[in-house]
């Protein structure tokens, strides 16, 4: 019997949002209450959003080589370049950083957590979108509204 697929569950997609909502505000208290410069926690804060959209961007991007829409190898390309160089630049500021090892282990985990959520949130808003009742009653495979 073949299993019907409707899309993410109610509770994956609650998940999703908290974890994204959970991590990218506990990175932003963390920052608002930390001692640091301003100009380092504008650092910080640019590497999250930087991290947020590099993340999404890097998501659509494989499920769209995946669902065989075309995506060219440059922006392919960019997409990793960009997730690997806000990891790099995260990690190269917490490694130079005078923090405490726990204050360094707190943006590592809410700043990954925030990147985990961002691209499963994504993965849940493309899933609604194809499993709404309009798509599935039309039989063509025009993706372009995806694009």
């Amino acid at each position: 019997m073949k299993a019907k697929h409707s899309g993410p569950s109610g509770a994956f997609i609650g998940a999703s949002w908290l974890a994204l909502f959970i991590g990218t505000l506990t990175y932003s208290i963390g920052l608002w209450n930390a001692t640091m410069a301003l100009n380092e926690k504008g650092y910080y804060f640019t590497l999250l959003l930087y991290g947020l959209f590099a993340a999404i961007s890097l998501q659509k991007s494989v499920r769209d080589k995946l669902e065989d829409i075309p995506v060219t190898g440059l922006y392919f390309g960019i997409c990793w370049i960009s997730i690997a160089a806000a990891l790099l630049l995260l990690a190269a500021g917490l490694w130079n950083a005078t923090l405490t090892s726990s204050e360094k282990g707190f943006y590592a985990m809410s700043y990954l957590l925030s990147l985990f959520a961002s691209v499963a949130v994504q993965k849940n808003v493309r899933d609604l979108a194809l499993f709404k009742p309009e798509f599935a009653e039309t039989e063509t495979t025009d993706l372009s509204a995806f694009k």
